[in-house]
């Protein structure tokens, strides 16, 4: 079964005040040269489908309930077992 890695973000267009706060407090901790600091979501999860239906279901669920359509922006990828946000280091 397939494991699927969808990251939303704000659109482009939109401000996003927590990346902004972030942006401006990294200085004061000592993390100089970051700039366009965007904060979203990362979601992993199995899906029992292959190829085309695989697709066809991850872009449903991002498009109806995962994502909102106005205002967020996502891409998914299958990912590896070593490629999970969780895997041992």
């Amino acid at each position: 079964m397939p494991r699927v890695a969808i990251d939303v973000l704000l659109k482009r267009e939109l401000l996003d005040p927590q990346g902004r706060a972030t942006e401006r407090a990294l200085p004061d901790l000592g993390f100089d040269g970051v700039r366009d600091v965007r904060i979203g979501k990362h979601l992993e999860l199995e899906v029992d489908a292959e190829g085309e239906d695989l697709a066809a279901r991850v872009e449903a669920m991002c498009a109806g309930f995962l994502t909102n359509p106005v205002v967020e922006a996502y891409r998914w990828r299958v990912i590896a077992e070593d490629e999970r946000a969780d895997a041992a280091a």
